[in-house]
Parts: C-alpha cells; sequence; structure tokens
C-alpha cells in the first residue's frame, strides 16, 4: 500500500487536461450505470455548521476501483489559521478488497473540485465558443485559487479579464498563475458577477446573496451551492444542470431552496451526463445562461485518487506502508 500527502501531490504535479480527462470518462462510467455510489452521510455533532462527510463508491471502466473519501469541513478553523477542509482518499483493489493506497491530504479533493468545473466548461466551450471572454470568481481560499490556475493553464490566451471578490482582502501579489497581467480585484461581488461570461462561485457563505440577472449566455459555476436567492430562478430554470439531484437537493442548498419554493424538480434538471453523453448544451437557447450545481460525487474523488496512485506508483513518489 502507498501513502501519498500534499507534498506528493505537489511533486506529480497537475495536468488538467488528463484529470479532466479523468473526469470525463468517470461520467461516461456514470451514463453506463457502470459504477456505485451511496448517498453520503453528513455527519455532524455539537456546533451544526460543521460537518464530517462518507463518500465511498465504486468506479468501473478502465479504472475499476472502490474507494472513500472521508471529508471533514470546519469552516471556523479559518479563525484559528488551520485549513477548513481535511480529507483522506482510501482506494481499495476492487477484485480483492486489499487496500491499495491512502491519500491524505485536501488537495485531491480541490483538484477534483476544479476538474469537475473544467469539463463543464469544456463542453460549454464547445457550443458557445469561449474567446476573449470574462471570468468572474467570488471566494478565493483554496477552491477559489485553484480554479484561477486551471481555467488560467487551459484557456488564459482567450480570457479578457478575470475579476476576484471575496469579503477577505485579497492580495494580488501573492497570486500564483499565468496571465496574471489580466487579474482585477474588485470591491463588490457584483462587480465581478454582471459581466462574467463565466462565474464560479467558491464561498462558504451562510447567506444567499446573488439576487441579480446573470450576463446573458453566460455560464454559472454554482461550486459552493449557497449562493444564489431565490429570484434568479426565473433566469435560470431552463438551463440548470446537477451533478445528482438526489445528492444536490438537500443539506440547504440552493438546488433544495428551488425546489421548495419555486417548484423545481428533478425532471425539469439534467445532470452531468446529459451534458457529456448526449450534447444537452448544445440544445439550450445561446443568448441563455446556463446552471451547473456540482454536490461533489465520491466517483470523481475515487477516479482522481486512481489517477495520482498510478502516477505516482510511475515516479516512485510516496510511502510505501506494509
Amino acid at each position: 500500500m502507498i501513502y501519498l500527502n500534499e507534498k506528493n501531490l505537489k511533486q506529480i504535479g497537475i495536468n488538467w487536461g488528463e484529470t479532466i480527462k479523468v473526469i470525463e470518462d468517470t461520467v461516461m462510467c456514470l451514463d453506463k450505470k457502470d459504477f456505485s455510489q451511496p448517498i453520503k452521510p453528513y455527519l455532524r455533532y455539537k456546533d451544526l455548521k460543521n460537518r464530517i462527510i462518507a463518500m465511498p463508491a465504486y468506479v468501473g471502466g478502465r479504472f475499476n476501483v472502490a474507494g472513500m473519501k472521508w471529508i471533514a469541513s470546519f469552516p471556523d478553523n479559518i479563525k484559528k489559521g488551520i485549513a477548513r477542509a481535511n480529507s483522506v482518499v482510501v482506494l481499495n483493489n476492487a477484485d480483492t478488497g486489499e487496500p491499495i493506497a491512502v491519500i491524505n491530504t485536501a488537495l485531491l479533493s480541490i483538484i477534483r473540485t476544479a476538474s469537475v468545473s473544467g469539463l463543464m466548461a469544456k463542453y460549454f466551450d464547445k457550443t458557445r465558443k469561449l474567446q476573449n471572454f470574462n471570468l468572474g470568481i467570488i471566494g478565493f481560499g483554496p477552491i477559489g485559487q485553484y480554479h484561477l490556475k486551471m481555467f488560467m493553464d487551459l484557456f488564459g490566451d482567450r480570457i479578457k479579464q478575470v475579476s476576484l471578490y471575496d469579503i477577505s482582502p485579497i492580495n494580488k501579489e501573492l497570486i500564483d498563475c499565468k496571465h496574471k497581467d489580466k487579474i482585477i480585484i474588485t470591491n463588490s461581488w457584483e462587480d465581478a458577477y454582471s459581466d462574467s461570461d463565466v462565474f464560479v462561485t467558491c464561498t462558504v457563505s451562510k447567506d444567499r446573496y446573488i439576487d441579480k440577472k446573470p450576463k446573458n449566455g453566460s455560464l454559472q459555476l454554482n461550486v459552493s451551492l449557497r449562493d444564489y436567492k431565490a429570484e434568479t430562478f426565473d433566469y435560470l430554470k431552463n438551463n440548470i444542470v446537477v451533478d445528482n439531484w438526489d445528492e444536490v437537493c438537500r443539506e440547504n442548498t440552493d438546488i433544495e431552496m428551488m425546489h421548495k419554493e419555486k417548484g423545481l424538480n428533478k425532471e425539469d434538471v439534467k445532470d452531468i451526463s446529459d451534458v457529456v453523453c448526449r450534447n444537452f448544451l448544445d440544445k439550450t437557447e445561446k443568448g441563455s445562461a446556463a446552471m451547473f450545481n456540482p454536490m461533489g460525487m465520491g466517483i470523481f474523488d475515487i477516479a482522481i485518487g486512481q489517477y495520482y496512485y498510478g502516477q505516482a506508483r510511475d515516479k516512485k513518489i510516496g510511502k510505501e506502508l506494509e
């Protein structure tokens, strides 16, 4: 069995084209029902804003691997100077059940999250032709930072401007990414939102605040899931995509709110396999905004974990455990 930590993943590096292809191939397994993924339980105790989530999954196809992500999210950790999220992924040989890897770093989950967004952007680009476009990111913790890296690596030459906003001050000098000259720090979320062709929420907001119409024809990547007020539903209702309805329509997400307050139902949305396998975005009105709401699927974490396990084996990185 091999043990990997954050330092090891950084040694291997991030090839966004490859990690996005991993997610794409996993979606193919999802569409073929070649997977297993129980609804993930949330463990809560004492302070109920904290949670530890178990995400067991099996992915077939070229992966043929099982495992589980065990991820803790404690928002007040930021005030203590420690990471909000801590995550461990265990991989098992799918044929024998033997553990083959322990990956002890939240970076794996961050890479998965940004790669899922990258897959949606890839298919959006196929139909809407992202060119000379504006990118907006709200929330600039680790999730926001790696979304910026991903977009700059893959689309940097085609990005006109990047608008960043966070309630905490952002020091542009400390940002590490390509095409840094295209970045501006805005004074409000509205400034980052109003003219963005691709807009990403990466916050830990407790209260919804987005109440304005999105830019016509834009892609709204609602990564943090609790940012859009009910009044935005009318602008987005025809083009709402989720990763998994049963997962995302709970835990006070925007999708659950739209379900309860606006009558949004499972048959009214598309899932990620409709985008990848049935070209859903190509069937939408080009001037309408599309919204993607990813709750986070264990199959994606296990597939990305398998990818880094293979990379570590090839490069002889990590620690062998008995």
